[in-house]
């Protein structure tokens, strides 16, 4: 049995289109349920949910009072009864081949989890500023049109989202769900959880599959187009990657408590930049301009937590610059 996880908070009709999406999925060939975990929502989401299942939907609708998206999703995967557990977000419209999709790559390669494409629908023009390589901020990164396998030391850059992403379950059961420590909460851009779980996978030898069949189309709202707020995510995400290396070292050779690699990578960044200004090249710039960002966030938690778990640290308050 497969379950389909979404967590949900106050985008009643985000995600009402997300279900009617959910409803035109092609038949996988196997029985499946749809968990909406509601996360304290305030408006018509328990209505939305209950209106589609009236039409049809396999759905379980369930409450988690505790705010955080990583509560929400280790709440419905303690009672979801399927072995496949599929994630996707209420502001996801997935093809109609998604769950076809992963179900066939999971037969074909043996893979223990995947993830898939991921590609945006804009609600407004994306601003001249902006170069594929900052999707991410989005969560709308393009891992290509080709399969690829994910390994340790193979294609570690392609990460699984929560917004589309799909685990075996005995996978989880080892190395446990999403980390509430790291998770997004209201008011912050706290981005860890999903990269650390790739990371667990990862460490603990599993195997991953990033399948571009599995694709999905993730709302990129107007209010995220703003350069403060990409700003503001790069300095965020530095400090949680700090806290990453803390428990997932990924060298051994540092200097002044800083991976000698990303000194190199901040002189690169630095220079980028400032090529982007004498050209006049602005996406240049601005990618240069949000990793120096990064690396100011970065050495701060770095710097003030070492010796701390990144559980530990993301907890400790921190200055965050808004442009």
């Amino acid at each position: 049995m497969i379950s389909i996880i979404i967590a949900t908070r106050d985008r009643a009709a985000l995600l009402a289109d997300t279900l009617r999406a959910l409803s035109r999925l092609e038949d996988p060939g196997q029985p499946y349920e749809l968990i909406v975990v509601d996360n304290a929502s305030v408006d018509d989401t328990a209505a939305v949910a209950e209106a589609a299942a009236r039409r049809g939907a396999p759905i379980r609708y369930m409450y988690e009072p505790t705010p955080g998206k990583s509560h929400a999703l280790n709440a419905a995967i303690a009672v979801a009864r399927g072995d496949l557990l599929v994630f996707t977000d209420d502001d996801v419209l997935p093809c109609g081949a998604w769950l076809n999709e992963y179900v066939r790559a999971f037969a074909e390669t043996g893979a223990d989890y995947a993830t898939g494409r991921i590609l945006p629908l804009w609600e407004a023009p994306p601003p001249r500023w902006l170069s594929a390589p900052l999707y991410g901020v989005l969560a709308v990164p393009d891992g290509g049109e080709r399969r690829l396998i994910i390994s340790k030391g193979a294609n570690e850059h392609i990460m699984p989202l929560g917004a589309n992403m799909a685990v075996r379950r005995h996978v989880l059961d080892r190395v446990g769900g999403w980390n509430p420590a790291l998770g997004k909460l209201q008011g912050t851009l706290r981005t860890g959880e999903d990269h650390e779980l790739s990371l667990k996978m990862i460490e603990a030898g599993f195997i991953g599959v990033y399948e571009p069949g599995a694709c999905v189309q993730h709302r990129v709202p107007s209010d995220r187009l703003r350069f403060s707020y990409f700003q503001r995510w790069y300095y965020e995400n530095g400090a949680i990657e700090a806290g990453l290396e803390q428990d997932y070292p990924s060298t051994t050779r540092y200097l002044l408590s800083i991976p000698r690699y990303l000194w190199r990578q901040l002189i690169a960044d630095a220079v980028a930049m400032l090529l982007g200004i004498v050209t006049f090249d602005i996406r240049r710039a601005a990618a240069g301009e949000l990793r120096l960002a990064w690396f100011a966030g970065y050495l701060r938690a770095r710097w003030r937590a070492r010796g701390r778990t990144s559980a530990e640290f993301v907890a400790q308050p921190r200055a965050v610059p808004r442009g």
